[in-house]
């Protein structure tokens, strides 16, 4: 199903969306951390020089510390704390010294320290934890608010890019529709939207409609030229029969003629094949006894096995022009011995020879192309119209090459559903 494919456009986005979605949250998160945190320790830092002001004051006034508050000498302080307080000046900063001492994850400890006499020292004490946890619990809400947002954000996203990958997916089966033959398909505006995606659903249109005048005048050429020898065709056909039977060059003429007829023979049937004018006329056939009679007919050597055939609602006339041409096309490039076997409604032709090319493989058969020099030389029409009659019939005409070599074509008069 192509909404929970993980490589669909929709999630690609969802997934950019969510990405963009964390970094900001990221950097607003740190930014506010940051904030927090250098806010927590000024607090702190304020609330220890509070409680050391007001004890060197009431150590100056009764000579007693209070409490809470210690009493010690240079050598019993932090060593932080003693090299920050060496370093205070009475005259510019009041000679407060302050260390934040740190020991994950429960010691968070604001010290402050002031003389008071030759080596006397007031210290303060005050506990961050309050802070600290305070900015862990704003982490823990930023990182949840995050993840909330993620579990709307994301499906809001993916269904936000519906309507472009609905165009999307029209489009692709326009193209498929265009490539499999349907040169009138076209995609079309699709809404009022101006973006990238009209500018290439009107290019393949374009493109489309570029395809199609091109390839009906190719056709009306092919049929033009086919019609126009047709008529001195038949008249050299008639003068070769007038030629003496006992001359070689005689033969040679007529053989000649002959391919020449079957060319255009095949140019004109390839014609009406491309305009669509072909129309199956379909009637329950015994397919073994027809195909058992098409190969007979066709004078070669082949062995028929018919045994499991059915009876088949087809055009036998199509099925008789499709047989013909695979059975000579193994005959003429591939080698013996040319076998067919008849299967339910599937008919088999294989031959021993050197199999098909693999651009045929990959493309399927192109007309005035053979493939592959080592099958021999031809025109390249009989396997292109035998593609082309099964598509009439709705059969498909597969090519392979058999796992102990040769050719293998099968005609499926009855495919499954794709």
């Amino acid at each position: 199903m192509d909404f929970l494919n993980p490589r669909a456009l929709r999630w690609k986005i969802a997934a950019l969306a969510a990405a963009a979605c964390c970094a900001v949250a990221a950097v607003v998160g740190f930014l506010v951390h940051d904030a927090t945190r250098e806010r927590g320790l000024r607090v702190g830092h304020d609330r220890t020089l509070t409680r050391l002001i007001a004890a060197e004051r009431e150590f100056s006034r009764t000579g007693k510390a209070p409490a809470d508050i210690d009493v010690r000498t240079r050598a019993e302080l932090p060593e932080p704390l003693a090299r920050d307080l060496a370093e205070r000046r009475p005259d510019t900063d009041g000679g407060y010294a302050t260390w934040y001492d740190v020991d994950p994850p429960n010691w968070y400890w604001m010290w402050g320290a002031v003389a008071v006499g030759d080596d006397q020292i007031l210290v303060v004490r005050d506990d961050m934890s309050t802070e600290v946890r305070s900015l862990q619990l704003l982490d823990r809400s930023i990182v949840k608010s995050v993840l909330a947002a993620l579990v709307f954000v994301v499906p809001l996203a993916a269904l936000a890019t519906e309507p472009i990958n609905r165009r999307l997916r029209h489009g692709a089966r326009t193209a498929r529709r265009i490539a499999d033959g349907d040169l009138d398909a076209r995609i079309g505006p699709g809404g009022r939207a101006r973006d990238e995606i009209t500018e290439m659903s009107a290019a393949v249109d374009d493109m489309a409609g570029a395809l199609q005048r091109k390839l009906e005048s190719e056709r009306r050429f092919t049929a033009d030229v086919a019609h126009e020898l047709r008529t001195p065709l038949m008249g050299l056909v008639t003068a070769a029969g007038l030629l003496t039977d006992d001359d070689e060059a005689t033969g040679l003429v007529r053989d000649r003629l002959r391919a020449l007829n079957a060319l255009v023979e095949d140019l004109l049937e390839i014609s009406r094949l491309d305009a669509g004018a072909e129309r199956a006329r379909l009637d329950p056939v015994p397919l073994g006894e027809l195909v058992a009679d098409v190969v007979r007919r066709t004078g070669t050597d082949i062995r028929v096995d018919a045994g499991a055939a059915e009876v088949v609602e087809t055009d036998p006339r199509r099925v008789e022009r499709i047989v013909v041409n695979l059975v000579t096309n193994a005959h003429r490039h591939g080698a013996a011995p040319v076998e067919v076997t008849v299967t339910g409604a599937r008919i088999a032709v294989r031959d021993h020879g050197p199999g098909f090319p693999p651009d045929l493989l990959e493309r399927g058969p192109q007309r005035f192309r053979t493939g592959a020099s080592e099958r021999g030389r031809g025109h390249g029409l009989g396997l292109t119209v035998a593609q082309g009659q099964a598509e009439v019939l709705g059969a498909r005409l597969t090519f392979a090459n058999a796992p102990g070599g040769g050719a293998l074509a099968i005609l499926d008069l009855a495919p499954d559903p794709a």
